[in-house]
């Protein structure tokens, strides 16, 4: 029984601590935005706050096509940001969907995001750390050491000689964002 009410405590608490995190218009723009694209973004912000929008009312509001906004808005429904309900026009006889935001979901996405995010990055300081980094004088390209031993360390544009690279201060940067990421992903 104690275990229960534990395990019933731990969940209320990381519940509450998820609810926590204000979804702002910057927050769902750049999720939104990070998944789909600025114009998705566009119409996520025109939905919230909104109950059952009709897609024509949405292209119309967004200066659209309706075949754009379906698409948009089925992309945004894919990603679990809207919900639809299709109802059937008395008058017409065709189907008109509304749409609803689901807030709660951009909040997961955010956190998806930020997830990836972080393994982008962890992924890139091992690849600094692990490796050594030739590049030329003109900065053209640059190589890991097997790369530049294929070309002779000879840059393949400028045909200047490679020389090694240090990368301490890519690799304090990147150390720098995970320190950021992490913070920003306690915060939420």
């Amino acid at each position: 029984m104690q275990k229960l009410r534990q395990v019933i405590l731990k969940k209320h608490h990381h519940t509450s601590v998820k609810d926590t995190m204000r979804l702002t218009n910057k927050k769902i723009s750049e999720v939104v935005g990070y998944f789909l694209g600025e114009t998705a973004s566009n119409v996520a912000l025109y939905l919230k706050g909104r109950e059952h929008t009709s897609e024509f009312k949405v292209a119309e509001e967004m200066g659209m096509d309706i075949h754009t906004a379906r698409t948009l808005l089925y992309n945004l429904f894919d990603h679990n940001v809207v919900r639809f309900d299709r109802k059937k026009d008395r008058k017409k006889g065709w189907y008109v969907t509304y749409w609803d935001m689901m807030e709660d979901n951009i909040k997961n996405l955010y956190n998806k995001m930020q997830k990836e995010k972080m393994d982008k990055l962890k992924g890139r300081l091992e690849k600094e750390e692990g490796n050594q980094f030739y590049m030329c004088a003109n900065a053209c390209t640059r190589m890991d050491f097997d790369k530049a031993m294929e070309f002779n360390f000879k840059c393949p544009e400028c045909g200047e000689l490679m020389n090694h690279m240090d990368n301490s201060r890519t690799i304090q940067f990147i150390h720098e964002k995970i320190e950021d990421l992490q913070q920003e992903m306690a915060k939420s």
